[in-house]
């Protein structure tokens, strides 16, 4: 019997494309990040909603995962400061690969609750007002009010402001902070 020639394998081929720094990528959180609960150096993952094409070639499909970590994590605090999370992606799996990369950070930060805590004071105030002027007249009016302004602004004093959550599932826009270099496979 004859021997076959052996076949050659076709060695595959690859081109590499590079992001360039500024490109803007859209991700979705699958970790859960709070500024009341996550610490600096937490790990984040994420991954890519759409597919990123250059020259007609794809060079990240949607589901590219990413990873990253806190980078900043503050609690809400009572009157004075809001909370604040900032997180960067450092990583992305590719291919089997796992690439270097830098984002921007990202940053969110709470709501200011101002309008909130003067309304607290008010209703306070008002609240104290009524009552003292069933009790004690026009005197009692003033010094209901005082007396309510204060247990307003003692309300304020002893709650936080709103933390920052965001959810698994969120979407975040990602901006490259230096260029990435992918190999892609083309045969």
């Amino acid at each position: 019997m004859a021997a076959t020639p052996a076949s050659t394998p076709v060695e595959p081929e690859y081109r590499e494309f590079t992001l360039a720094a500024g490109t803007s990528l859209s991700v979705a959180l699958q970790s859960a990040i709070a500024s009341d609960v996550s610490e600096v150096e937490d790990t984040v993952r994420a991954t890519l909603r759409n597919a990123v094409s250059i020259d007609g070639e794809e060079v990240l499909p949607a589901g590219t995962e990413f990873a990253g970590h806190v980078t900043e994590a503050e609690r809400a605090g009572r009157v004075k400061g809001r909370a604040r999370v900032a997180f960067a992606f450092t990583s992305l799996r590719h291919d089997g690969e796992r690439l270097s990369l830098r984002t921007e950070p990202i940053v969110r930060e709470a709501e200011a609750t101002k309008g909130e805590d003067a309304t607290k004071v008010g209703i306070g105030a008002g609240a104290g007002a009524v009552v003292g002027a069933v009790i004690g007249g026009k005197s009692g009016a003033a010094k209901g009010a005082a007396i309510g302004g204060a247990a307003g602004t003692g309300a304020v004093l002893a709650t936080r402001g709103k933390e920052v959550r965001l959810e698994t599932g969120t979407g975040i826009p990602v901006t490259l902070a230096a260029p990435l270099a992918v190999r892609v496979r083309v045969r």
